[in-house]
């Protein structure tokens, strides 16, 4: 045990340090979590992963929750755009637990504006992104437990469109101190996506320079390929305090991304009577986004403190219910996002 935290700790810290590369990858929609109970503790999720929103943070997880559920999650975004989430999850006696969810990014239109007309052309035009996925998991021994995703992943803007095929894979290990769980995962290994569409029709002059020649011959826009957001995570929880019906959890993630930092989150749950929910975490916290500029005039990163509670209500006994999750995350200069989210479990 001793020699498994050791290489947790050698891991989270060799994961605070990194090279920035953003805007290399597409499907950034991706990265927002889902989920308010995992927001609500810092994103700190993988190894708390036995929910219906375990099927983004890791499929392993679905393996242990002991019965069936269903997620809604609908939320504001920052500068006006949606996400909307719905997972379901079922288990099937001797064979494993099956899961689908979609996630979807929506907007308002937007007037068309070009350089000659910047007041709008008098067209509209919206974008939006998408990803559907199938799910199996499957507990290997009664405290292991293995997961795989397969989605189909779109995105579009006016006429033009792309899309990929990608996996994910997650591992969960409750041990026997505290119920401490290891828990990893890799998501959206994939395809490459590349637009393509009427938007990147245009005519093209090969010689404007010769008289007589075809000065409209119709072309494409070569477009570049972009890798998915690849996802790396690790994570650690355990309850380190249980008194009566009160129990406290604490969670810690490391995160290692293709397009980003490296970091690590934190999280905690206070777990009254397993009815009542009290969360907070810390994602990011020791992320410094730019460190070619001056100390006093480092950019810092936007996302940091979250909140958030929750509450389960029984029906028919102990074996169903509904359960409602409300998050709270300081998003820095663009103010925050709550989110909120409703499950039935049976």
């Amino acid at each position: 045990m001793k020699k498994q935290l050791i290489v947790l700790l050698v891991v989270a810290v060799s994961l605070s340090f990194g090279q920035y590369k953003g805007g290399t990858t597409a499907a950034q929609f991706l990265k927002i979590g889902v989920g308010s109970r995992a927001v609500g503790m810092g994103e700190a999720y993988v190894a708390m992963s036995r929910d219906a929103s375990g099927l983004y943070w890791n499929p392993a997880g679905i393996a242990q929750t002991g019965g069936g559920e269903i997620m809604f999650l609908r939320n504001n975004w920052i500068a006006d755009v949606a996400i909307n989430y719905m997972g379901v999850i079922f288990p099937l006696s001797g064979i494993g637990t099956v899961g689908v969810s979609i996630t979807s990014l929506t907007m308002d239109d937007m007037p068309v504006t070009t350089e000659l007309e910047p007041n709008g052309t008098g067209e509209e035009f919206t974008a939006s992104d998408l990803a559907m996925q199938v799910s199996f998991a499957r507990a290997l021994t009664d405290r292991f437990s293995i997961g795989f995703n397969g989605k189909y992943i779109q995105q579009s803007i006016w006429h033009s469109t792309a899309s990929a095929m990608a996996i994910d894979v997650g591992t969960l290990f409750r041990t026997q101190f505290n119920d401490m769980r290891l828990g990893m995962s890799i998501s959206n290994y994939g395809s490459s996506m590349t637009m393509s569409g009427r938007d990147g029709l245009i005519r093209y002059d090969p010689a404007p320079g010769l008289e007589g020649n075809n000065d409209a011959i119709p072309a494409d826009y070569a477009m570049d390929d972009w890798d998915l957001p690849l996802i790396f995570r690790v994570g650690v929880a355990m309850d380190i305090l249980e008194i009566g019906v009160t129990k406290i959890t604490v969670a810690a993630d490391a995160i290692h991304p293709n397009d980003n930092y490296e970091s690590i989150n934190l999280g905690t749950e206070l777990n009254v009577m397993n009815k009542f929910f009290l969360r907070a975490g810390w994602k990011s916290p020791f992320v410094e986004t730019n460190t070619s500029l001056a100390a006093s005039d480092l950019e810092r990163r936007e996302e940091g403190l979250t909140f958030g509670a929750g509450f389960d209500l029984p029906i028919f006994g102990s074996a169903s219910g509904l359960r409602f999750d409300w998050a709270y995350a300081d998003f820095g200069r663009l103010t925050n996002v709550q989110r909120f989210n409703l499950s039935l479990y049976f």
